[in-house]
């Protein structure tokens, strides 16, 4: 590399900003080197997040695994009569929810598969029995349930959304989430990942999240990566995040999430990305989110190398649970918090833990409903963290 072109890049690098365009991104991706990007990245962070990493003490409730998708990549989701299709019961989600609570968690995701009573006559029945015709309905319901009994704060990743789900929703979650993954239309081809997943049309998602910004709810989404997309649609996927969160200002954080191939799987012998593409990625991220976004990658999909995304410009770990696994990845266990608190703090950064609801959200008072912004003021602190 010739000393003028690398100048020209650090020139670049230093100007990673809100004006930072697709083509610099799609240079910096091809040219820049790791440890350029790496630096630009932390340098972005510093100045927006500070020394302050955070993470959030969770229950993860696997409300259903029954869907109507066949994504080539997942372990979540299964048909009915299979080894662990369930549809859990109100009874359930309490108990599960109290334990939560009483080992010290505040937050409370409701993850589960995307519309199974469109497919499966089980999923209708269970819902009828229930008294509700759709998922979606009874995942409000329960998130209803578990903010009323218990005081934690529901965070539900339920799929696509419609706008009277959304504003169900609204009533009683601290924040929703729906992974956009990609906006390829191209994955959904014969043999591809997202070829059997009608929930993964790209326009679907977006306007999800669209209708979100709308009702002001603060959201959480993000991309996966390795699952056969290239570099430049990664690339494009978070321009569309961020072009949805400059027209609303509600996307409270953004996950880079690395495909991991498990020997259930119709992509077991996809190749996973490495450990250099997932820092790249999540480095070229930070300069196109800019210095505030909230960035998340999942640490124990890094297993033992999670130390080092901190070096790409993240500053939250995401949630952490002291009492459930992660019912998606359940072969990557969470790193300890006392482990995430000595790794973060090596790197000179501090460790705190948030709400559901980042605490920029939790300042504004502009994103949540009177009934859960009356519990999350007992959670937090002046500063919008937990208490």
């Amino acid at each position: 590399m010739s000393t003028g072109l690398s100048l020209r890049k650090n020139a670049v690098l230093s100007r990673a900003t809100n004006a930072f365009d697709r083509p610099s991104a799609l240079r910096l991706a091809e040219e820049a080197t790791l440890d350029d990007l790496l630096a630009a990245a932390t340098r972005l962070r510093a100045q927006g997040k500070g020394t302050t990493v955070s993470f959030s003490k969770k229950v993860f409730i696997p409300l259903t695994t029954l869907c109507r998708d066949y994504c080539g990549y997942c372990t979540f989701r299964k048909d009915p009569g299979q080894p662990g299709a369930h549809f859990m019961t109100p009874d359930e989600v309490l108990a599960l929810a109290e334990r939560a609570r009483d080992a010290g968690c505040k937050e409370a995701l409701f993850s589960l598969g995307d519309q199974p009573e469109r497919v499966f006559p089980e999923a209708r029945e269970f819902l009828r029995r229930q008294g509700f015709a759709r998922t979606l309905d009874y995942a409000a319901a329960m998130s209803e349930m578990v903010l009323e009994r218990t005081g934690l704060l529901p965070h539900a990743n339920p799929g696509v959304m419609d706008r009277a789900a959304l504003e169900r929703f609204r009533e009683s979650n601290a924040s929703v989430g729906l992974m956009l993954e990609t906006v390829s239309p191209r994955l959904m081809r014969d043999g591809l990942a997202h070829f059997k997943a009608p929930d993964k049309v790209p326009a679907l998602r977006l306007r999800t999240i669209e209708e979100a910004g709308k009702l002001s709810m603060a959201f959480t989404t993000g991309v996966l990566i390795g699952i056969g997309e290239t570099f430049e649609e990664r690339i494009d996927s978070l321009f569309a995040i961020r072009a949805l969160h400059e027209q609303y200002g509600h996307i409270q954080e953004v996950i880079v999430q690395n495909f991991r191939a498990k020997p259930e799987i119709p992509m077991a012998h996809h190749p996973e990305p490495s450990m250099e593409e997932l820092l790249r990625t999540i480095a070229i991220a930070r300069l196109i989110l800019g210095p505030n976004m909230n960035l998340q990658a999942p640490p124990n999909l890094s297993y033992a190398d999670f130390p080092r995304l901190l070096d790409a410009g993240i500053n939250d770990w995401g949630g952490i649970s002291p009492v459930t696994k992660d019912f998606i990845n359940p072969e990557a266990a969470w790193p300890q918090i006392a482990k995430l608190r000595a790794e973060t703090e090596a790197r000179g950064l501090s460790l705190r833990e948030r709400l559901a609801l980042y605490p920029e959200f939790m300042m504004s008072g502009d994103f949540l409903s009177a009934r859960v912004r009356e519990r999350a003021h007992h959670l937090a602190d002046a500063d919008g963290f937990a208490a």
